[in-house]
């Protein structure tokens, strides 16, 4: 066991912790643990592209509308205004690191002087999705890698998982604000866990999508970062606005394959198993309404036609368009034997943005000092009740950006007059059952996705909660009497993450956006017109 010191703890190596880590490193040495290699995020995954006001049809005042259009009344209009305004100097930022968007040709370039190909998605009312073809999120990663790794501040720690984070409070009783001094930290290869400490730690940890048995994010997206912050008494919010992509490839080898919503933003019309296409019944911007509404409404046509998918459609468009315009898409389609530019493509909605998360202020700062949330993990107030397509990428952008503007004021600080102890592992021992772990994960995981899916009701969310009660006590005597492993840790988190989607689903006695009860099935503004939040009580506060 080894004890590390560092300027910044960054915790994830996506498009957040990275561009934090790039802007940190001017002011001290950055460490980075990421969980698997460090190309392996959600960003890697990301297809659609970044929203930014680049065309002289659109406006700022037009994304913010958008914006609080989609998030049902939620969204923090100071935090979509200050996003959404940034937008344009975080894509010249990105070119300026190599990143290369698609462009139009000359002829075609009249309304956008800077020549993008700007691609629309649903609930957005102008073309503004910047995109590398279908493959965004590899191009923005591999950008800011390539910067990253040539920083001889920054150092990585591949295959490590962060356990739990160290705070003050666990060392010398506050009555204050408590301060994160860092976190313990598995060495997935040895077994050890090390201490890392630092002046600021970031936690960049993603989303929570492996909590449901049907999602388009990797296996790394286990809520860590939520479940971490929850414990040591950070206020989580709008945990029950959980995305739902409407369009994730149906079919038995495909594991997680997101079908982009830039593809119904090109004409894919969404049909059933007859060719007859349903979302007019729904909503009159019909495929291009907001990902809340085309999901219930695909979730209430396979329920009523018994069918297992319904079809994404867009072979009426000229098969070279689409084969330029979705490379990605097209050559994976074809892997499965799927011919996208002749046949339709079966799809099924999957869980795959957590819209609530840390609470966080302007600044990327938490409720426990030193302590910073950055993207998807963050609850900064800019997606309300549900995430407005192409948003997060510009939001894990700015806010990692500002979150190192803030954490340069605490260099320079004392540490703290006392030494931190090394991981205590107590009498736990090696476990002969991992059989307990995996059968656990698969309840948690089928327990959120039958019960507190698309559509829920009071009943399903209670059998939910008992279930999950009884599932945390196994999984806690587990982790107090068994030596830790990166299975453990993960199943650990996702119980938590699991606790409190359910924990705020039945606090919102309303339909809003993506919590959708069959039992409250209007908006009650009058009563719930705010974000719903939940915090742990720590010792130090509650001594």
């Amino acid at each position: 066991m080894a004890e590390f010191r560092f300027d910044f703890l960054v915790i994830g190596s996506g498009i957040a912790g990275l561009n934090f880590a790039r802007k940190a490193a001017k002011l001290g040495r950055v460490a980075i643990v990421t969980k698997r290699e460090r190309q392996e995020s959600e960003t890697f995954y990301a297809q659609g592209g970044i929203a930014s006001v680049l065309s002289s049809s659109d406006s700022f005042d037009l994304h913010v509308q958008d914006t609080l259009a989609a998030g049902c009344g939620l969204c923090h209009e100071d935090v979509v205004r200050m996003v959404v305004e940034r937008g344009p100097g975080v894509i010249a930022e990105l070119v300026d690191l190599g990143v290369t968007f698609s462009r139009v040709s000359d002829e075609l370039a009249a309304e956008n002087e800077r020549g993008y190909d700007l691609g629309r998605e649903g609930g957005h009312s102008r073309r503004r999705i910047v995109h590398a073809g279908d493959l965004t999120g590899r191009e923005i990663l591999e950008a800011l890698l390539n910067n990253v790794e040539s920083l001889p501040s920054v150092e990585f720690f591949e295959h490590h998982v962060a356990i739990d984070l160290i705070t003050m409070s666990k060392f010398v009783r506050k009555n204050d604000k408590d301060v994160c001094l860092g976190a313990y930290v598995l060495d997935k290869r040895s077994g050890e866990i090390h201490t890392f400490l630092a002046t600021a730690t970031v936690l960049a940890t993603g989303g929570a999508g492996k909590v449901y048995l049907y999602t388009s994010n990797p296996d790394t997206a286990t809520g860590d970062g939520v479940a971490m912050a929850y414990r040591v008494g950070c206020r989580i919010a709008n945990m029950e606005f959980f995305q739902f992509h409407p369009t994730c490839l149906y079919h038995p080898r495909a594991k997680n394959f997101l079908i982009s919503e830039a593809v119904r933003g090109e004409g894919a019309v969404l049909v059933n198993s007859k060719g007859e296409p349903f979302m007019e019944k729904y909503h009159p911007k019909r495929g291009l309404a907001t990902r809340d509404v085309v999901a219930r409404a695909i979730d209430s046509e396979l329920k009523a036609s018994g069918d297992e998918c319904v079809y994404l459609d867009i072979t009426h468009k000229p098969a070279p368009d689409i084969i330029k315009r979705f490379p990605n898409i097209y050559r994976t389609l074809l892997e499965y034997g799927i011919d996208m530019t002749k046949e339709p493509i079966p799809v099924v909605p999957a869980a795959h943005y957590m819209c609530g998360g840390v609470v966080t202020d302007e600044w990327g700062e938490t409720d426990i000092g030193n302590l910073f949330a950055i993207g998807e993990v963050a609850h900064t107030g800019l997606h309300g009740a549900n995430r407005l397509a192409s948003n997060s990428l510009l939001e894990g952008m700015v806010y990692s950006e500002r979150a190192a503007e803030k954490s340069a004021e605490l260099m320079g600080k004392q540490p703290p007059p006392y030494a931190v102890p090394a991981w205590d592992p107590g009498g736990a021992s090696d476990s002969d059952e991992a059989i307990v772990i995996s059968h656990n994960w698969e309840e948690v995981r089928r327990t959120l996705s039958n019960y507190v899916g698309v559509v829920r009701t009071n009943k399903r969310l209670l059998r939910a909660q008992s279930r999950i009660e009884l599932l945390q006590g196994e999984i806690s005597e587990y982790y107090w009497n068994f030596t830790v492993t990166s299975d453990l840790i993960e199943l650990r988190n996702i119980a938590t993450v699991a606790e409190l989607i359910v924990k705020c689903a039945l606090l919102r006695k309303e339909s809003r956006g993506l919590h959708y009860n069959l039992d409250y099935p209007e908006a009650d503004d009058e009563n719930f017109k705010a974000d719903t939040l939940i915090r742990l009580t720590p010792r130090w506060l509650s001594a």
